[in-house]
């Protein structure tokens, strides 16, 4: 026999019921669950990080995304220090959907260096959801990838007669590679009803040096500025995040406000022609949670203001001609709403419906610099530009029994994409005498066709479908299968980049791979088809795990790319009489759909090994592989991470907790042909972690890379952080960014 637990009925009775101790939390949010005689876990089976494993990163990275480095089919493509972008079984970046507190953030920069997960620092964050297989629709939308959902510490209230709460939180960190060091403080004051909380952080890093014997090329970056023979380009960083949250609790609802504030004064891209210099995030949510007699009410609105600059940091060159660099400023601003209800049909029926509002303002643009090629106006990258989404989702889920669990959903979005007119450095119709470089670069012309669509106006109505089941055979074997269709639009940057001179295309490249990039205002939404399964062998206390999840998805129109014209203004795409066939240069591309698939498997587990008078010993491990195929031309997608491992020996005693962690992959050699992207070697690293708690205390202290192997990074792009970059071919080609060498870092954690 079993029953429902309500969501919201059980985080309520958590939030308001009388806690123990000082440290009593409130949770605002749990899965829906089914007790029975064992316990059915949610129909997609996401991978949680929950606060431990995210404590344990604190002091080896204020890189958010770093986090999901352990989620079986994550990889990471390399940015800046800060701004790692996420992938989930090869699909990254704006194919998935990525919330932070059920916001929805856009990247706000034509090389996408500010993503979602940027703006929040690790030591905020109190767990992670990766939906790695099918993603319910209501979690999913506007994506042909997996979901991440991202939650910061939920407030906290006061015990019935408690009094007034109040408690605290310091943090610092300091790594050796790259001189990184940083810091965290949390605070929060709070009665029985009322909760006012601060969270903030403090994180640099100069560059970072790779393991063995790199050698960094001859170049010019700053006057009187050098770097080391180990030293990789443009890897430093700074950031300061601070949160500000109010909550309110009656009963059985509960009102959330948080006011965020994120400045990034440099940040620097080893795989991007520019460095960001400074962006400014700020934004406001407000949240209502509410329990009824029919079920829960969540709804939430929020708004985002993004100020980002970017120019040639320290280790480009910034001088050309009169020219004093390039700058280039976006400003982004994101008006969403959503709503989600939970309506229980029965003891064993549950209906969630909802829907989304988003509305996206963007524009694009980069002033004049000298008395040259780049005045005497502003270059209009975007212009107006507009991306909005109306979302609405139905999703069942019935428990049959205490073995079978099935859920069924669909989602339709509405999407519609707009920008203005556009213009070069020069003004249509300039004097030919007064403009002739920029009639070179064919900004009056490209300016001419772009502006020829009259509104240039975009509308989508995309449906998502899924369809999951699960099954458990007994105490230690369940398995998950599902179906699904999802649909994403195109990006503003996808579809209204204009210019296909070679200086202004690779500034519009959030790939990494030094090429440059033509959007294309006819592109088709991606439609992607996936069939997955996953089958979990366990203990009956899951002491023991074994997780295999193999995975199909067909794209069609799949947002892939093409070749522009060899010649340096070469139209776009190259015309078939006189195709551009070089591999060893960087090249213009313009986007373009095809059609495309990816397949693989991820294996993941953990084991005891032995308990003995010093501690227990265990073993976890995963593996992942992953193929991506571009059908019409049989060309290899571009960045998959190839075949990899992680196995980690564990030791615990007491307030120890150690590891030693061997990681490998094998070369990457499936490489996309139309980007020339680079080949990279296989590798393999050894790391050493140790921490120790005590009481409210955590320290933490390691190696990375403990041999100080040189090695590249698969999935990091081209090596393009120094010299002259504006120019696409000015820098050497066929050079991957190289990964960090050997590092002690050292961090401590108080809680009072």
């Amino acid at each position: 026999m079993g029953y429902r637990v309500r969501p919201l009925t059980a985080a309520m009775a958590v939030a308001f019921s009388t806690a123990v101790g000082q440290h009593a939390q409130a949770q605002t949010t749990l899965n829906e669950v089914v007790v029975t005689a064992g316990r059915i876990p949610e129909a997609s089976s996401p991978r949680q990080i929950g606060d431990a494993e995210i404590a344990a990163k604190h002091a080896v990275t204020r890189d958010t995304a770093a986090l999901l480095q352990d989620v079986p089919g994550v990889s990471l493509y390399g940015a800046g220090g800060i701004s790692s972008l996420p992938a989930i079984h090869g699909l990254a970046d704006d194919r998935l959907r990525i919330t932070v507190d059920g916001m929805d953030f856009i990247a706000s920069c034509p090389n996408h260096m500010n993503p979602p997960l940027s703006y929040v620092d690790p030591t905020n964050v109190r767990k992670i959801k990766v939906y790695a297989g099918i993603t319910p629709v209501s979690v999913g939308g506007d994506s042909i990838g997996g979901s991440i959902v991202a939650e910061t510490k939920a407030p906290e209230f006061a015990a019935p007669g408690q009094g007034v709460l109040t408690k605290g939180e310091i943090g610092a960190f300091a790594r050796g590679n790259n001189k990184a060091l940083g810091g965290n403080v949390a605070a929060t004051v709070a009665s029985e009803n009322l909760s006012i909380t601060y969270s903030g952080a403090y994180a640099q890093a100069d560059n970072y040096k790779a393991g063995g014997n790199f050698k960094t090329f001859t170049a010019t970056g700053r006057p009187g500025h050098t770097l080391g023979l180990d030293e990789v380009g443009s890897t430093a960083y700074e950031s300061k995040t601070h949160v500000l949250g109010l909550a309110l609790k009656s009963g059985d609802h509960l009102v959330e406000a948080r006011i965020g504030f994120q400045d990034v004064p440099k940040q620097l891209y080893p795989n991007q022609r520019m460095d960001m210099l400074d962006n400014e995030q700020k934004r406001f949510s407000l949240r209502y949670l509410g329990q009824y007699a029919w079920g829960t009410l969540d709804a939430r609105v929020y708004h985002e203001r993004v100020e980002h600059f970017m120019n040639f940091g320290d280790d480009k060159q910034f001088q050309y001609g009169t020219a004093p660099g390039m700058p280039m400023y976006t400003r982004g601003r994101t008006t969403g709403a959503n709503l989600t209800a939970d309506i229980d049909l029965g003891e064993r029926d549950l209906l969630r419906v909802g829907g989304l509002w988003q509305g996206y303002r963007l524009n694009d643009w980069w002033p004049p610099s000298g008395t040259g090629m780049m005045a005497p106006y502003d270059f209009l990258n975007i212009d107006d530009g507009k991306r909005q989404r109306a979302a609405v989702f139905g999703e069942w889920e019935k428990h049959w029994n205490p073995r079978w669990l099935t859920q069924i959903g669909v989602r339709h979005e509405h999407v519609t994409t707009s920008a203005g007119p556009v213009h070069g450095y020069n003004l249509p119709g300039y004097p030919t005498g007064g403009a002739s470089m920029m009639d070179m670069m064919n900004q009056t012309r490209d300016a001419a066709n772009f502006n020829r669509d009259a509104d240039r106006r975009r509308a989508d109505n995309n449906w998502d479908l899924t369809a999951l089941a699960h099954y458990k055979i007994d105490a230690t074997r369940e398995i998950e299968f599902g179906l699904s269709r999802k649909v994403r639009s195109p990006s503003l940057y996808e579809r209204y980049t204009w210019s296909t001179a070679a200086m202004m295309a690779i500034m519009n490249n959030f790939a990494g791979d030094g090429n440059g990039y033509v959007g294309n205002a006819n592109l088709k939404p991606e439609k992607a088809h996936t069939l997955s399964a996953t089958l979990d062998l366990h203990a009956a206390d899951r002491r023991f795990e074994l997780k295999a999840t193999p995975y199909y998805t067909l794209v069609t129109d799949y947002i892939d790319a093409v070749r522009c014209g060899s010649a340096g203004m070469g139209g776009c795409p190259a015309p078939a009489a006189n195709p551009n066939t070089v591999k060893n240069q960087f090249v213009r591309l313009q986007y373009a759909n095809q059609s495309a698939r990816l397949y693989g498997i991820d294996l993941s587990g953990r084991m005891p090994l032995a308990d003995t008078a010093v501690g227990d010993f265990g073993l976890k491990g995963l593996l992942n592989y992953t193929k991506g195929e571009n059908r019409d031309t049989g060309d290899a997608l571009y960045n998959i991470m190839p075949l990899n491992l992680k196995l980690a020996l564990t030791h615990q005693s007491g307030g120890w907790n150690n590891a030693v962690e061997f990681v490998a992959a094998r070369g990457k050699h499936d490489t996309s042909a139309v980007r020339n992207e680079i080949e990279t070697a296989g590798y393999s690293l050894t790391h050493l972690r140790s921490s120790y708690t005590w009481k409210n205390a955590r320290f933490d202290i390691g190696v990375e890379n403990l041999f100080d192997k040189f090695y590249y990074l698969p999935t990091g792009g081209a090596y393009t952080g120094q010299g002259a970059t504006m120019g696409i071919n000015s820098i050497p080609w066929g050079i991957a960014v190289p990964g960090m060498g050997r590092s002690l870092y050292a961090g401590f954690n108080l809680k009072f």
